[in-house]
């Protein structure tokens, strides 16, 4: 579903991508009727002032308090979340939980003669339907690899780098995989710090099922061993690994 088709980035001497200086969020206002008990305007940021962002005072508090987040947006019961006949929600579980981490992953993204514009510079604003629309997982995949590093997102090469990074510093850990089938959802996953009742699953010291949260056809507000390498399923071309302090 969404953007299936995107434009290839610049690559500097060592084939990463080069951030754009033009390219601006394409975010919505916050909206009174985007609210966890409810499925609508899941397009916006939830307006609710009791859920905790992400407190970057140190690296304790950054862990315990994206816990606390989990906790709050809990993905296995809020009725935002809820698989519907039409679709499910893994990328608006990721972009709420980014979101309050103060982390830009969009939901929303420029449409062609929008992004066009903000290319050039322009000022346009963020209008769903006329200068924005939906983006889907596997889409965001794309996303991730033209336009990542212009918002602070650094690609890693392992689920065990992926999840020491989190654990060490804090931050945001994505996994993100692209279905073979164009038009058909993939699927995008937080990589979430692990505690003393949560665990990511290691063979050998080395971390082969990181822990994650997500919505889904299942939701589960912690999982590690619960659906193994997802994202090496038949069902996905390509998956990336992200990371943003």
């Amino acid at each position: 579903m969404g953007k299936d088709t995107i434009t290839i980035p610049l690559l500097s001497e060592d084939d990463t991508p080069i951030p754009n200086t033009h390219i601006k969020k394409a975010d919505l206002l916050p909206h009174i009727k985007s609210r966890l008990e409810t499925q609508e305007k899941k397009e916006h940021p939830i307006l609710d002032t009791t859920i905790p962002y992400r407190d970057n005072t140190n690296t304790d508090l950054k862990k315990q308090s994206l816990h606390q987040l989990i906790e709050k947006l809990n993905v296995e019961e809020n009725l935002r979340y809820q698989k519907t006949a039409e679709d499910t929600y893994c990328n608006v579980y990721s972009y709420d939980y980014c979101y309050f981490s103060n982390v830009y992953l969009p939901t929303v993204w420029w449409t062609d003669d929008a992004l066009e514009r903000v290319l050039k510079g322009e000022e346009v604003e963020a209008i769903f339907g006329e200068t924005v629309d939906r983006i889907y997982s596997s889409a965001i995949h794309d996303w991730f690899l033209q336009w990542g590093s212009s918002f602070g997102w650094k690609r890693v090469d392992s689920v065990d780098t992926l999840q020491n990074l989190v654990n060490t510093n804090g931050g945001i850990g994505i996994i993100c995989a692209k279905r073979k089938v164009k038009g058909l959802s993939g699927h995008i996953v937080p990589v979430v710090p692990e505690n003393a009742n949560h665990k990511a699953h290691r063979v050998n010291g080395v971390v082969v099922y990181p822990l994650q949260s997500q919505a889904g056809k299942l939701n589960y507000n912690y999982f590690s061993e619960a659906r193994k390498d997802w994202w090496q399923d038949d069902l996905y071309s390509s998956f990336v690994l992200y990371y943003h302090d």
